[in-house]
């Protein structure tokens, strides 16, 4: 939201200067510009003219003080009603392509800065338009015309950041800054290219020496909220809000629509629907957040729709669609997809800026992993495996990654970690965790995880895999039982030959006396479940046997 409030740094004191020389004759109109109590000027001037007092420059200053309000469709109305009229001072153009510059109207807001006399406010606005219409050529051009002054910077600055150029901003606005100490506003700034690149103390550091002047800021105590959010929680960053929503004028419009987006995601999603949907393409994070919350209620569908045609060009929307991609791969069992995701991945991942940070890493960890290559993912999650010691997602990935490369000791160990409820009722979490169970040579556990499991599709399968790991694994009891229910279920040949298989594995250990004897009794009996022929020969030599060494059955 601040990137979009940069283009019209340098309008307000162009304005402002021009109007404070005639402001003289009003004083009482001064007075409450220079507090930028831009409310109480609007109900002076429109006294003023409803009175029939009004100066020839009073429906101006309506404008400025509406546009400075954030109450652009005002501005609009009274800008726009000041071009029809005869003998229009030229430069109304310029502030009324301001204007529709903020409210997203970028073609119409082109056609006015284009009648406007050519001026530095003019050359700026182009320059931000060229950006908006990625128009490199003509953003060259406008860029040559700015000059070392201020506004000029402070628009190049804007540009930098949101071409995610945040160290180039910061350096601006701290050259601007060593000269201009007064330039409070600015701490704002760089308090904010901090946030984006992750800095989040830094950037409260920053933040805190404006807000001692400033302390009722929107601005400053929304990115605070936002800042207090990444370092600890939704709550403690909802808390900053609401001091904020309680102390601000209900006539002060601007920035309530970021503030309502903010607030659904410091609360989880919460109110996602109701909130975003209709400030898509107004924030630029909103349909990034709706991708997530879709993503959250397991509606990849619904979150690819939305970011399928969004050409990314930041690492957030690339990794935000390397997600989409996967989850939708892996849902559908599309190759396409999969293959898409993971060249996001790796696009983010092998990138200069991003190689070396947290999200960097963990894609290019995302990237091995679907490419199966898990000693890989596992060099990239051990580099940032401290700052996700408690993280339910990290420590699924990870411990999947370390069962895959065969360390099934470690893996369970990260698996017991996990407390979220649905990862726990993943089909994905109980096979792995039934495996490492089986391979640490703890088979009753991974039989325990089958009988709390419904009756399903997915059950059929983790009885296929206790059964055939326990077989290879030599954990013939419950390969014997897992085996003994499949064959109930699903009378395959197969599932006979490896109950047969697994009892005579019991026999044996019977008699190697690795296994308690009274077992053969259950086993005897899992045996006579079955109709086969070969049943009554294998019964008799285990009857014969435990008659000779007096074993009860």
């Amino acid at each position: 939201m601040l990137s979009r409030l940069k283009p019209a740094v340098g309008a307000g004191p162009q304005l402002g200067d021009k109007r404070k020389k005639k402001g003289k004759r009003i004083p009482q109109l001064e007075e409450l510009l220079t507090q930028r109590d831009f409310t109480g000027a609007i109900a002076l001037l429109e006294f003023k003219r409803h009175v029939g007092e009004q100066e020839e420059d009073t429906d101006l200053w309506i404008g400025y003080c509406t546009f400075h309000l954030g109450d652009y469709k005002r501005a609009l109305e009274e800008y726009e009603a000041l071009t029809k009229r005869p003998g229009c001072n030229p430069d109304v153009w310029v502030n009324l392509a301001c204007t529709y510059f903020f409210l997203g109207m970028y073609t119409q807001a082109e056609q006015a800065a284009l009648k406007a006399p050519k001026s530095r406010l003019q050359n700026r606005l182009l320059f931000h338009l060229a950006h908006k219409f990625g128009d490199e050529k003509k953003l060259m051009s406008f860029h040559q015309n700015l000059q070392d002054i201020t506004e000029d910077q402070l628009s190049l600055a804007s540009i930098h950041y949101m071409r995610s150029h945040y160290q180039e901003a910061i350096d601006i606005y701290k050259r601007i800054l060593l000269d201009n100490r007064e330039y409070l506003a600015l701490n704002v700034y760089v308090a904010l290219c901090y946030y984006k690149l992750d800095y989040y103390d830094v950037s409260q550091e920053v933040l805190a020496v404006y807000l001692q002047q400033v302390p009722d800021s929107t601005i400053a105590l929304n990115l605070k909220a936002c800042n207090h959010f990444r370092l600890y929680n939704g709550k403690a960053a909802e808390a900053e809000l609401k001091s904020l929503m309680d102390s601000a004028s209900t006539s002060f419009e601007f920035a309530t629509e970021l503030i309502k987006h903010n607030l659904v995601v410091f609360r989880g999603g919460e109110g996602a629907l109701q909130v975003l949907p209709s400030l898509i393409d107004v924030i630029p994070e909103v349909r990034l957040n709706l991708v997530i919350y879709y993503l959250q209620q397991d509606d990849a569908q619904e979150a690819y729709n939305l970011i399928k045609d969004l050409e990314p060009t930041t690492p957030q929307e690339y990794i935000l669609k390397g997600v989409v991609n996967a989850v939708l791969g892996q849902e559908m069992g599309s190759r396409d997809h999969l293959k898409i995701a993971q060249q996001f991945f790796q696009l983010v991942g092998g990138s200069a800026s991003e190689c070396d940070t947290i999200p960097g890493r963990q894609c290019m960890a995302s990237c091995f992993f679907l490419l199966r290559q898990f000693d890989d993912v596992l060099i990239y999650l051990n580099s940032v495996k401290s700052y996700f010691y408690n993280d339910d997602t990290f420590n699924f990935n990870y411990a999947q990654a370390k069962a895959a490369t065969g360390n099934t000791s470690e893996a369970e160990e990260v698996f017991l970690l996990i407390q979220s409820e649905k990862i726990k009722n993943d089909f994905v979490y109980i096979s792995w965790l039934a495996r490492c169970y089986i391979m640490n040579k703890k088979p009753r556990q991974a039989w325990e995880l089958y009988q709390k499991m419904e009756t399903s599709g997915e059950s059929f399968s983790l009885l296929q895999l206790i059964a055939n790991d326990c077989y290879k694994m030599g954990q013939f009891y419950y390969s014997a039982k897992a085996f003994d229910v499949l064959e109930r279920l699903d009378p395959n040949p197969e599932y006979w030959e490896g109950k047969r298989g697994a009892c005579v594995g019991i026999f044996q250990m019977i008699l190697a006396c690795r296994e308690p004897k009274d077992t053969l009794r259950e086993v005897l009996h899992l045996l006579r479940s079955t109709g086969n022929p070969q049943v009554e020969y294998i019964v008799r030599i285990m009857k014969k046997w435990a008659k000779e060494n007096r074993v009860p059955i």
